[in-house]
């Protein structure tokens, strides 16, 4: 078990490496509570999210966007289709192409999960201040150049 009041002394970056997993352990855990509720996890989440931000958006987009196999994310999808929160619809101009969007059941859920996060997310800016989100920012958004 790691001592969060007594990290590992070190000169590199190793302190905000650990601050990092359980910041992102802290953001998930309400989310993965309402989601296990359901059978669901993080997987699912994310898809549902990225459909939420990208009504129809290509099974072939989706991909894309969340950096996965056809084979990881088949799984997933198709529970969420079975469970009716995400519907499919051929493209119009290529009826190949499916274009996910989210059910009214699938938006509902979707958003109670954004909603939990998004609370979290807040109270944290809020007691850091402008200054240290302008700064967060500034490194989730090179962390994410790669």
């Amino acid at each position: 078990m790691v001592d969060l009041d007594n990290p590992a002394p070190t000169d590199d970056l190793h302190a905000e490496i650990e601050q990092f997993y359980f910041a992102y352990r802290g953001f998930t855990d309400r989310a993965d509570r309402i989601l296990d509720k359901r059978g669901l996890g993080r997987v699912h989440h994310r898809i549902l999210y990225f459909i939420g931000r990208r009504p129809d958006v290509s099974v072939r987009g989706l991909l894309d966007l969340l950096a996965v196999s056809k084979q990881a994310l088949n799984a997933p999808l198709r529970q969420l289709m079975e469970m009716g929160l995400v519907g499919a619809e051929a493209g119009a101009q290529d009826r190949r192409v499916k274009n996910l969007r989210l059910t009214s059941q699938g938006r509902k859920l979707e958003a109670e999960l954004t909603e939990a996060q998004t609370r979290h997310l807040r109270a944290a800016f809020d007691r850091a201040g402008a200054e240290a989100q302008r700064g967060w920012s500034a490194v989730m958004g090179e962390l994410v150049k790669g």
